[in-house]
């Protein structure tokens, strides 16, 4: 089994939701199982800490980065930009970029939002940034994917979205956008390693 690493931070569930239906998608491809880890919550300067489910998964480490066949990246939105967690994690990323950990794997991230209008698409693109800078190669949701072209909450070609206010709960074509994106990561990491195998 090849593991995609589903990395995200949640702090009302939206998010940590979305991450298990992308695990969904990555288990639907043969020989490709979901690693799914969560971003601690930033030090508070106020000392406020927030509630952490039982059942929640286990916090990522630096061998979560280096074993995985690829990564699903996660973040609330916030002005229209990441979680300062999933910033700050990202940024101390250095000694996977130095050795190369994530180049030419692909990757693929998703966000929840409070409106529809909180800054999906923004958030997503600058995701997708420093991604790049690990030499990772971005996979999106294409509109050949039928719930994208009729989808009135979220969906976006560049990952999936969620918009989460009021505790609203992911739509049909939420789930299927977000388990598409899981899929596509899982099958081109299977077939970047069929390829490498084939070469050998």
């Amino acid at each position: 089994m090849s593991d995609i690493l589903i990395l995200y931070y949640s702090r009302y569930g939206a998010t940590a939701r979305m991450a298990h239906q992308a695990a969904r998608g990555v288990e639907q491809v043969s020989g490709m199982q979901a690693r799914i880890r969560r971003i601690a919550d930033l030090p508070d300067p106020a000392g406020k800490t927030h509630p952490v489910p039982d059942d929640a998964p286990p916090l990522v480490t630096p061998e979560d980065f280096e074993q995985c066949a690829g990564l699903l990246l996660g973040s609330p939105t916030y002005f229209g930009g990441m979680a300062a967690a999933v910033k700050y994690l990202i940024d101390d990323t250095s000694r996977q970029w130095f050795k190369g950990h994530l180049t030419g794997k692909p990757a693929g991230v998703f966000t929840s939002t409070g409106s529809m209008h909180g800054g999906q698409e923004t958030v997503l693109l600058s995701m997708m940034v420093p991604l790049l800078h690990h030499g990772m190669l971005m996979v999106g949701i294409p509109y050949a994917e039928q719930a994208l072209t009729h989808t009135q909450t979220g969906g976006t070609p560049y990952g999936a979205s969620h918009t989460a206010g009021h505790n609203r709960p992911l739509s049909a074509e939420e789930r299927t956008l977000t388990q598409s994106l899981g899929a596509r990561v899982a099958q081109v990491a299977a077939e970047l390693a069929r390829g490498r195998a084939e070469a050998v």
